[in-house]
């Protein structure tokens, strides 16, 4: 019944926008003006506490109402798939979870209506990601073509060439039935291309980076594509790799004088959702990545005055959280910390995470309050919500 209503007000979204993980893969790399013209850096960050800020700010969802917890949960979910029509349709329809990420060169996901039938089998329509920049992280280059990396374009187009390339590109993805970009990759490097960052960075100048990552988004977003700006808050002078153990970026005061000046003013990027990454930054998580950290969510929230959907990097292949958490626990935590997805891309068996989800909602763990708050951008990211 929910579904029959829900479609009823949402005639042509099934290939509509909505809006890092980049898992290891052969076309994949790991996952991760001039700064003058940049607003004066916002007040330093509140203590931490168990949730994120404002967490009913988020527009209210009449569909929300009609849901049981299980069927909350897994909408503020994004499993990764990698190929199989057939399989991964049945996950749909067995989970109904809110998004699928596409990692790797899945083909028959992008030809002969696939992802349709994927649809056809959700309750509520699902969003369809893939993290395609350009350059070592590409998804559609088998079907479409190359795409140059980030540090390419910036050296050798125009902002306007840039922002012509991602319409185009946008639009491949539309008619495939993909909504969401992971990209563009707002960090801040000038290391060599291929370190965990290396060429995915327009540019080291903040000013740069901004110009560049924004046409390439609202190159996206012409074409009815949700781009997700990353890795906040800033992995360009981090150190490390987060697919293979702790990253520690500078402290806070320092990012918020270079790595975290492109997320300024972000409402100006348009209808985005924002990747947080695996970070361990001083003087503000204690310790702990930034991606279950609920200070890092409030830095979001609060100081940079973001309120659209906000997605964690890969919670099950990086080992900065593998090495610490089980994957139900780790999704876990990213949601009650303030994430509105939470990312995995090994797939799997997506029972346990769901369990592990109703347990805690049920005994209060993860509050009520924190699964609407998401849940209600997660549904309005999609035009969901009737």
């Amino acid at each position: 019944m929910r579904k029959r209503l829900l479609f009823a007000a949402m005639t042509g979204l099934l290939v509509a926008g909505c809006g890092s993980s980049e898992a290891p893969t052969t076309q994949s790399a790991p996952s991760p003006g001039s700064a003058a013209s940049e607003t004066p850096s916002a007040k330093p960050s509140a203590p931490a506490s168990s949730s994120a800020a404002k967490p009913d700010s988020a527009p209210s969802c009449p569909a929300v109402a009609d849901m049981s917890t299980r069927e909350k949960v897994a909408q503020l979910v994004v499993v990764g798939v990698e190929s199989g029509a057939q399989a991964t349709t049945q996950l749909v329809r067995d989970h109904q979870v809110g998004g699928l990420f596409i990692g790797g060169n899945a083909t028959d996901l992008f030809t002969g209506g696939a992802l349709k039938s994927v649809q056809d089998a959700a309750d509520v329509p699902v969003s369809i990601a893939i993290d395609d920049e350009g350059g070592r992280v590409q998804r559609l280059d088998e079907l479409v073509g190359d795409m140059p990396s980030a540090r390419e374009m910036a050296a050798s187009m125009t902002p306007q060439e840039v922002r012509q390339l991602a319409l185009e590109r946008g639009k491949e993805m539309a008619k495939r039935g993909v909504t969401v970009d992971y990209a563009p990759d707002l960090d801040l490097t000038d290391e060599p291309a291929s370190e965990a960052i290396g060429d995915r960075s327009f540019s080291t100048d903040p000013a740069t980076a901004r110009r560049y990552a924004k046409a390439f988004g609202d190159g996206l977003q012409e074409a009815g594509i949700q781009p997700v700006i990353k890795h906040f808050p800033g992995h360009g002078n981090a150190s490390g790799d987060s697919h293979v153990g702790d990253v520690t970026t500078p402290p806070l005061p320092e990012l918020r004088k270079h790595d975290l000046k492109p997320f300024e003013r972000v409402g100006e990027y348009g209808d985005v959702g924002v990747m947080v990454g695996h970070l361990t930054v001083p003087q503000l998580t204690d310790g702990q990545p930034a991606s279950i950290s609920p200070a890092a969510y409030r830095l979001l929230r609060q100081d940079y005055n973001f309120d659209g959907p906000v997605v964690t990097d890969d919670l099950g292949a990086m080992k900065a959280i593998t090495d610490r958490h089980s994957l139900p626990d780790a999704v876990l935590l990213a949601l009650k910390a303030g994430a509105d997805k939470a990312l995995w891309s090994s797939g799997g068996d997506v029972g346990p995470v769901l369990d592990r989800l109703e347990q805690a909602a049920n005994s209060g763990e993860l509050s009520a309050e924190r699964i609407n708050a998401s849940l209600n951008r997660v549904l309005s990211s999609k035009d969901a919500c009737g």
